[in-house]
């Protein structure tokens, strides 16, 4: 059994520049300080999405960790997956957003997100996948074209935010709601509790 000195000891970092998983991380009360991380947000050849995300959160992890040895590291990355097998980035313009809402308009897709748990000092860590499936409706070029007017889909994964305006077009999700925002609150929880840290 934990003790309350073992769960109070250790300080939480989040290996991140997204303000959304901010906004989530926020949400747990846990105290926390944000410190960008360097990881290469690329596939491997031969790499299937789950072990990129999963590979990458590590990656984000550990990159802070080096350098904050006493403390716990959280690192995540989370992707847009179409067919089982198709990576949706970030668009790279307009003209890339609309392709990829008109690609997953009408369908199932998967978002992925692995979550990594860094604690350097103890050669400890642990990463998770969390996935969720999100249907579209079917999107006419109106709505699409609206949508981009918003500016909102530049920097999403998949070129839509579920928390935003990007949820008129969501016709159902199985799974974590807070995994298509970007950070699984739950199992984020239950990860940082493995390493002594509580709400």
């Amino acid at each position: 059994m934990f003790t309350k000195r073992w769960f109070r000891k250790k300080k939480v970092i989040l290996a991140s520049g997204s303000p959304r998983r901010k906004e989530l991380f926020d949400l747990t009360g846990i105290k926390y300080q944000v410190i960008s991380p360097t990881a290469e947000e690329k596939p491997l050849p031969e790499e299937t999405p789950r072990e990129y995300a999963t590979r990458v959160a590590l990656e984000k992890a550990l990159s802070v960790a080096v350098n904050y040895p006493d403390d716990v590291v959280l690192g995540c990355d989370t992707v847009v997956v179409l067919n089982g097998k198709t990576i949706l980035g970030k668009p790279r313009s307009k003209k890339d957003a609309k392709e990829m809402l008109a690609r997953l308009a009408g369908k199932e897709h998967t978002v992925l997100s692995g979550v990594a748990a860094v604690w350097h000092r103890k050669s400890k860590q642990r990463v998770i996948t969390v996935e969720s499936r999100v249907r579209f409706k079917q999107l006419e070029d109106w709505e699409i074209n609206w949508y981009l007017e918003s500016g909102e889909p530049m920097d999403k994964a998949g070129a839509y935010a579920l928390q935003g305006r990007g949820a008129v077009f969501v016709e159902g999700i199985v799974g974590s709601y807070t995994n298509v925002i970007g950070l699984p609150l739950m199992e984020t929880v239950m990860l940082l509790r493995s390493f002594g840290v509580r709400l």
